[in-house]
């Protein structure tokens, strides 16, 4: 069994980490911190949501940094403010019990620029944005990328589903020269192989974690068989029956979003829903009352619940099974995070039976058909 220490980790992180309760690593720090810790090299790692990717980047980043040079070494890119937030958080408390005083910034959309400009001017090592906001502050001369030696995309397939594709190839091109690139992605779309032939080394590191397994093998999967008509009233039965757990209601829509959660609210639940075009302060209001537990059920569109990460969620549902293929690996993973266990279940008419045999055999998993 490996440890951190095993890994090429200094004790003043063991520390840190050990704090927050991660005792042992997971499958992707063990196959990435030691090759990141000691290669200067570009590396590619395919591994699902909720694996511990932060601490398999954050820390061999931090052990790279020189706290003597108040210039910007690292920049990692993620898709959503939600994540950028959390990254940060991770980095800032892995470095507790270090004597260096390593400086981490975040800059994201939603929050007033001339704040992030501000928190800027201090001393940073490293930047953790969003590819959008990052540009805004890279055309206004605010932020200096010369300087920078890593460079990390973390949920890659994520940020160009999210509409990025652009941005992301100026920022490549604003760091070309030395930097090394580590790429994470849960799945790798030809748009992400083209990224990796442009930009990055042919002598790149590969690393995959569950390679046979597309989708993490601690969620169970089940459908429901059940009419257009009665599905409303098979969705109360399915969320009455999980009592006080929390889990996430997906639509394809988001007319629909906001009509299941006006339903569901009718029916006494306490839902709140995500949709594309809510105000940040709203999104991160109903993110609160989810993480607080004063609303138990979420109803969200698949692009809104990009980059939640919320601790303990029992089960997700689909309420409609979506469109694409990866939507359904993005949805069942936001359960069964951090070694836990999880449930994913769908709401299936008789016209999406074959859609559903399609998900089967491409993912490579057993979806069980379930009564109420």
């Amino acid at each position: 069994m490996s440890t951190f220490l095993d890994l090429g980790v200094s004790e003043d992180y063991i520390k840190g980490i050990n704090e927050l309760g991660i005792k042992s690593p997971t499958e992707i720090q063990i196959k990435t911190i030691p090759v990141l810790i000691d290669n200067k090299t570009d590396f590619i790692g395919l591994a699902h949501t909720g694996t511990g990717k932060t601490a398999a980047f954050g820390l061999p980043i931090l052990h790279h940094i020189d706290a003597s040079k108040p210039v910007v070494q690292a920049l990692i890119l993620s898709p959503t403010r939600e994540l950028v937030q959390q990254i940060k958080k991770q980095l800032f408390k892995f470095t507790k019990y270090v004597d260096d005083k390593i400086f981490v910034e975040a800059v994201y959309g939603g929050e007033k620029i001339d704040r992030q400009i501000k928190n800027l001017k201090r001393t940073t090592h490293v930047i953790v944005a969003t590819p959008g906001r990052l540009i805004d502050l890279i055309e206004r001369g605010e932020i200096n990328l010369r300087s920078i030696s890593t460079l990390v995309l973390d949920e890659a397939d994520e940020m160009l589903s999210m509409g990025f594709k652009q941005d992301l190839n100026r920022i490549l091109k604003y760091t070309s020269g030395s930097r090394k690139t580590w790429l994470f992605s849960a799945t790798m779309p030809e748009e992400i192989q083209r990224i990796i032939k442009k930009y990055m080394s042919n002598k790149a590191i590969h690393v995959e974690i569950n390679k046979n397994n597309l989708i993490n093998e601690n969620i169970s999967h089940h459908y429901i068989s059940t009419s257009i008509k009665e599905k409303f009233d098979v969705l109360v039965q399915l969320l009455e029956g999980r009592g006080k757990e929390r889990g996430i209601v997906f639509c394809r829509t988001k007319a629909g979003t906001q009509n299941l959660t006006e339903k569901l609210k009718e029916k006494g639940f306490l839902v709140g829903a995500l949709e594309g075009d809510m105000q940040q302060k709203e999104r991160d209001k109903v993110m609160r009352a989810f993480k607080n537990k004063s609303i138990q059920i979420l109803v969200s569109t698949d692009v809104s619940a990009r980059g939640i990460d919320v601790q303990n969620l029992g089960y997700v549902i689909h309420h409609q099974i979506p469109e694409k293929l990866e939507y359904y690996t993005h949805r069942s993973g936001r359960t069964a995070r951090a070694g836990k266990s999880g449930l994913s279940f769908a709401l299936i008419t008789p016209s999406e039976l074959s859609n559903l045999r399609d998900i089967q055999k491409k993912l490579g998993i057993q979806i069980k058909e379930t009564k109420i």
